[in-house]
């Protein structure tokens, strides 16, 4: 049997993959994992498709892209996000995150006439990593088989007015969306949130697809990230499971869900999500903490300051 088969439901219209020989990749949440694949010393190994620093086959290496021995889609790639075994967004130094999403631009761009390039990244045993050394996957999934992303229909978002309604529920009433804004994006928790915690990171400038984002953009993403995901630390502990993934249409997003809670009966069964946790309480505790990457670069400046007069 192939690796992997699309498979639609006649009567829904929803897809399905089909994918057995996933069932026998190393995963740490049934003790089946080996020594990391992704560590320094397995590059002759792990072939790499694409490299940041180094050449092929050492071990100078920043970031590394190798095929995924277990696929499910035509392309599917492993970005692993630094030969750290262990420190992931929150932990990495700024320029190492901003390799990272440098690296998924250009993947996107490598992939984006070829189907949906769709990128998402797994941290914790909960919220489905199988191997717990950083890393995000790529995949690109055939036009024909329509994804069952929630909220975004880009044929409603081109204007960002229309945006705001659809997604942060500012209706004709106008009531407020508590945000926190950066330079380039907003960060915000949909009035339909469906997770606790739940946050939406989009840009300002509209209308566009992940692979035109620009330097600057992709400098302020980085950061936004990371401080999200350390400001989420200090709610749900240090490694909380959580998941993100960069929507892979016109009117890209990043929505990144913290694992608070397992699914029941109820939501796998209807679709209809509970939530127990209203989305203004979410930004409003993001906004408390959250410093933009300009009031972060005057700390360092002033701890640096404090540093050399002591």
């Amino acid at each position: 049997m192939a690796d992997f088969k699309f498979l639609k439901n006649p009567v829904s219209g929803r897809w399905t993959i089909i994918a057995p020989r996933r069932a026998k990749r190393p995963d740490v949440s049934r003790k089946a994992s080996p020594l990391c694949p992704f560590c320094i010393g397995r590059e002759k190994e792990e072939p790499d498709v694409y490299r940041v620093g180094g050449s092929s086959g050492d071990s100078n290496w920043q970031i590394r892209v190798v095929p995924n021995k277990f696929p499910f889609a035509p392309i599917h790639e492993i970005i692993i996000h630094s030969p750290d075994h262990h420190k992931n967004f929150d932990e990495l130094p700024q320029d190492q995150s901003e390799l990272i999403f440098q690296t998924y631009l250009q993947r996107y761009n490598l992939y984006k006439n070829k189907g949906q390039v769709y990128i998402f990244h797994n941290r914790g045993e909960a919220a489905g990593e199988s191997l717990p050394h950083p890393h995000t996957q790529l995949t690109v999934i055939p036009n024909k088989v329509k994804m069952n992303i929630p909220y975004l229909d880009p044929s409603l978002t081109r204007l960002f007015g229309r945006f705001r309604q659809a997604i942060l529920g500012v209706g004709p009433e106008k009531e407020k969306q508590v945000q926190v804004e950066t330079k380039h994006f907003y960060l915000f928790s949909p009035k339909t949130s469906q997770w606790p915690d739940e946050v939406w990171t989009a840009p300002k400038k509209r209308a566009r697809f992940f692979g035109q984002i620009s330097k600057d953009e992709i400098s302020d993403l980085a950061y936004t990230i990371s401080r999200l995901i350390q400001i989420l630390d200090l709610r749900h502990g240090h490694e909380f499971p959580f998941n993100f993934y960069i929507y892979p249409g016109l009117d890209w997003y990043l929505r990144l869900i913290p694992r608070a809670k397992s699914l029941g009966g109820f939501e796998i069964g209807t679709g209809i999500y509970i939530n127990t946790q209203g989305p203004e309480e979410t930004i409003e505790f993001i906004k408390e903490h959250f410093q933009t990457p300009d009031e972060e670069k005057i700390r360092r400046e002033h701890q640096a300051l404090y540093k050399r007069s002591v």
